[in-house]
């Protein structure tokens, strides 16, 4: 995966590849050469006392040198750039794909490990590409042409490099080995961390009420130690690395030393010539360290490459149209015809033989006991799940067949949880329609019983709101998110229990404001309260995952008995009649 991710993401980047090969490859020869320039200098010139020839070979060095700094320079400028290009793309692919899951997608991954597949693995992947640009690209021009090199100096003493270098391999080789599934626990074992802090910041407000403060932070501990010992496991690893690669080293330049010296007393060896060859030996070496370096970093990115394409690769199960209608009459009329519903591998499906009709400018309520399937049902309205069976109909038209921007323009949802984002009050009632006019945003904040406390804020419109809306009450940030919905002004609402956090006065206030100031839209209400659903046009009344009664409140009040106990439960029957 690491490599398709590589090759497909810096295809477009494959000029600043190639510039950075070539400053490489400059580098690489410039190192390559000096060592012979250097030899020459100990035996033609300080053994000869050719002063002219040692100035000479010297400002040739001094101007190779140069060239291979700015060789280096320009190398990793090119190389940085590549690899930031990357992880821009690949940030922006996860992004992208997340966008299009369907809630089933977004609920197996986990929200926390989006997060970090998006940020700590894209990371390991970008380090990995750039660390690439800045060695290993030198590694095997080095290793090779030192090898070369090498030999050109004293074929006899090149036995050391046959003997070192596979030494040197299989020392690291095995290091490796058992750094990757560290790695790859690693991974997830952040997931866990960031899972942990992420429900504790959420819920920071029910921990205190519980005064659960102590086992919480028992639980983060745990976490945190967790990955701690794993990072200490990979790091004890890697740092027994070093030390092999240094000693095969030292004990190469010794045996280079000591073998060369025999050779150098019996004259068939220069001075100059042994110090050329254990240069380059040195850098033969350096090399394979340079690459095991590599490969430290490898294991890790491959394991984050994994995780990235994990989510790339996984397709949405809400899918869009292959030939999508572009154009609906725009009633806001909504049918479900013998709808069912089933989690991929549950024993029992959530909805089975949903069916019923909403004439435009209706209001359908939908009330069940807890677990009945009621968000479940208006999620497959707007698409966030897919029915498994039968069909959801937008005016006359499957909504698996219309543009997704086109349904998504005719709904307005408030969610069970309603969600603000973190901005102002002017900027969450615009995000279904930017270019709303201020009186359009106090209108929406009038019907939605949040004109006054919106006044009553410093800035008005203009008030801050934190990520979440955690600044403003539970019912304020109901009133906000059903404000936001008027202003797009949309065919159909979907209010998913988006009443809960009112006291009956405004919730009385609100509905009959809704009456009159939703332009005869048409309205799917899911609630738990009776006296919020008590004026609906139809009401739905579900109990596992089936409709076991539909009409009036009247009707119901005569006829279902599923409905009067959960009026009862509430309500007198002479209050509720």
């Amino acid at each position: 995966m690491l490599w398709k991710l590589l090759v497909k993401y810096l295809r477009p980047y494959w000029r600043l590849l190639a510039a950075v090969v070539f400053f490489q490859l400059v580098q690489s020869i410039a190192s390559l050469y000096l060592p012979t320039l250097n030899a020459d200098i100990i035996d033609e010139g300080v053994a000869k006392g050719d002063t002219g020839y040692i100035l000479q070979t010297g400002g040739l060095m001094l101007a190779i040198t140069l060239l291979q700094i700015l060789a280096a320079i320009t190398a990793v400028y090119f190389g940085a750039k590549a690899a930031m290009a990357l992880g821009r793309d690949l940030r922006g692919a996860v992004f992208t794909r997340v966008g299009e899951f369907s809630e089933q997608e977004v609920t197996r991954f986990g929200a926390p490990s989006l997060i970090t597949r998006s940020t700590n693995d894209v990371q390991q992947v970008q380090m990995l590409v750039l660390m690439t640009s800045t060695l290993m690209v030198s590694a095997p021009i080095l290793s090779i042409g030192g090898v070369i090199m090498a030999i050109r100096q004293d074929v006899q003493l090149s036995w050391l490099i046959a003997v070192s270098v596979p030494v040197l391999l299989i020392g690291v080789g095995l290091i490796i080995v058992r750094m990757v599934p560290l790695f790859r626990l690693m991974q997830t074992r952040i997931d866990t961390v960031n899972r942990v802090l992420r429900e504790q910041l959420t819920g920071i407000r029910v921990i205190r009420a519980f005064v659960r403060e102590d086992v919480e932070s028992a639980r983060f501990g745990r976490a945190n130690e967790d990955v701690t010992d794993t990072a200490l496991r990979a790091g004890r690893l890697m740092a027994l690395m070093f030390p092999v690669v240094m000693l095969v080293l030292n004990v190469s330049s010794v045996a280079v030393i000591w073998f060369g010296a025999f050779r150098i007393q019996d004259g068939s060896m220069q001075v100059g010539t042994l110090i050329a060859f254990l240069s380059y030996l040195m850098q033969i070496l350096m090399a394979v360290m340079m690459a095991t370096f590599m490969a430290v970093m490898i294991p890790r990115a491959t394991v984050s490459a994994d995780r990235i394409g994990e989510v790339l690769d996984t397709p949405s199960s809400v899918r869009p149209p292959a030939h999508p209608v572009n154009e609906t009459v725009g009633q806001g009329e909504l049918e479900l015809l013998d709808v069912g519903f089933a989690y991929p591998g549950a024993e029992q499906p959530v909805l089975r033989n949903v069916s019923f009709l909403v004439h435009s400018g209706e209001t359908t309520a939908i009330i069940g006991s807890t677990g009945s399937g009621k968000t479940t049902l208006v999620n497959l309205l707007p698409r966030l799940f897919d029915a498994t069976s039968g069909k959801v109909l937008v005016d006359g038209v499957d909504v698996r067949e219309l543009k997704p921007d086109l349904l998504w323009g005719h709904i307005g949802l408030v969610p069970q949880k309603p969600y603000l984002f973190s901005g102002t009050v002017r900027s969450n009632l615009l995000y279904g329609k930017p270019d709303a006019t201020e009186e359009e945003l106090w209108r929406a904040l009038t019907i939605a019983q949040a004109k006054d406390f919106v006044q009553e804020m410093e800035d008005g419109l203009d008030a801050p709101i934190s990520q979440g809306g955690t600044n403003v009450s539970g019912g304020q940030r109901q009133r906000l998110a059903i404000a936001r919905a008027l202003v797009k002004r949309p065919e159909l609402y979907i209010f998913d229990d988006s009443f809960s956090s009112l006291d009956l006065a405004t919730d009385a206030r609100l509905r009959a404001a809704l009456r009159t100031g939703a332009d005869g839209a048409t309205m799917v209400i899911v609630a738990q309260r009776v006296s919020t659903i008590i004026d609906a046009d139809q009401i739905l009344v579900l109990e596992g995952g089936r409709i076991v009664g539909r009409g009036t409140h009247e009707q119901l009040l005569e006829s279902n008995q599923t409905y009067q106990e959960i009026v009862s439960s509430q309500l007198t029957a002479e209050e509720a009649a």
